[in-house]
């Protein structure tokens, strides 16, 4: 099953192994660097289906930290532009995630701990975070502005600029990060989100914020190409959400087009072993695995298979 063609509307990626997004935080201004194009030329000739270039922040102010990659800029498409077109060389299709990090914004990189920056004067000041209640993530966090109506309605239209932008940039899948406690996600909880209008209370209520952001992407994104939606399904704290609060996010998500609800992927294990893939295909007895690497590479691990058995 792994290596079986996976079809998604116009596309079909050659297997089921996909890459997951992981946050590098080297950016400069949002844009990436050439430390971006070497961590994707890593995994680039692993004959993967498809690949998902880190959690992209949709505003400046929805990054977690000042490392993370940006869409909110047109001069940010380029640097995305770079390894987008790297993995289509490969034959791995291309993808990138659109997120903003809610009340989790604000952050030090993880080797500065990880922490809201508490700094307002630095170099890199701290920025006022934001949510759908002003409750911290836990206590001794800085607490978040509860957002206005007319401003929920301005970050729906900021993922759809930041669809659009995804689209020249060269990407072939888009998804929409709804995990993790940020943003998207912390609307959908009940555990963070203690709002009384239109966006808060019953489980309808609280989706229509992730539901809205996936309609405006889904309406900017092409007919052929599909979008993918990253849940995280439990909270595990108690007064959050259930399975079956997530398995009723993704029935309503299907009918506005939304293709997959994403909860598995390959990230730390690809970071060790760019070439997961072929090691896999060799150890599940797949004939030929040397199809899945590009040409110089199955050319000589084919030659040194060949000396082995002699």
């Amino acid at each position: 099953m792994l290596f079986s063609p996976l079809p998604l509307r116009g596309l079909s990626l050659r297997n089921r192994a996909v890459l997951s997004p992981m946050c590098q935080y080297q950016a400069v201004d949002g844009r990436m660097q050439d430390w971006h194009f070497g961590h994707h030329a890593r995994f680039a000739a692993g004959g993967l289906g498809a690949a998902f270039v880190e959690a992209t922040g949709v505003t400046r102010e929805g990054r977690i930290t000042y490392g993370c990659t940006g869409i909110w800029d047109d001069g940010q498409i380029p640097g995305l532009k770079r390894v987008a077109d790297l993995y289509r060389t490969y034959g791995t299709v291309p993808g990138i995630q659109l997120a903003h990090a809610g009340r989790r914004a604000s952050a030090l990189r993880p080797w500065d701990g990880a922490t809201p920056i508490k700094d307002k004067d630095g170099a890199e000041p701290a920025w006022q975070t934001i949510g759908p209640s002003a409750l911290p993530e836990r206590e001794g966090y800085p607490v978040p502005r509860a957002l206005a109506v007319a401003e929920i309605e301005e970050l729906v239209e900021a993922f759809a600029r930041a669809a659009r932008r995804g689209l020249a940039a060269g990407f072939d899948i888009v998804e929409i990060h709804g995990a993790h406690g940020y943003l998207i996600h912390s609307f959908f909880s009940p555990h963070s989100n203690r709002r009384s209008d239109a966006f808060g209370g019953s489980r309808e209520k609280r989706m229509r914020f992730p539901l809205l952001v996936a309609e405006a992407v889904r309406g900017v994104w092409p007919a052929d190409k599909p979008v993918f939606y990253r849940a995280s399904v439990v909270d595990k704290v108690e007064g959050g959400l259930m399975v079956e609060d997530s398995v009723a996010l993704a029935q309503e998500l299907k009918r506005r087009g939304i293709d997959v609800a994403d909860l598995v992927a390959l990230g730390r294990q690809m970071m060790a072993e760019p070439h997961w893939l072929y090691r896999a295909a060799l150890e599940l007895g797949v004939e030929n695995p040397y199809r899945i690497l590009p040409r110089n590479y199955a050319f000589y691990l084919e030659r040194r298979a060949a000396v082995l058995e002699q």
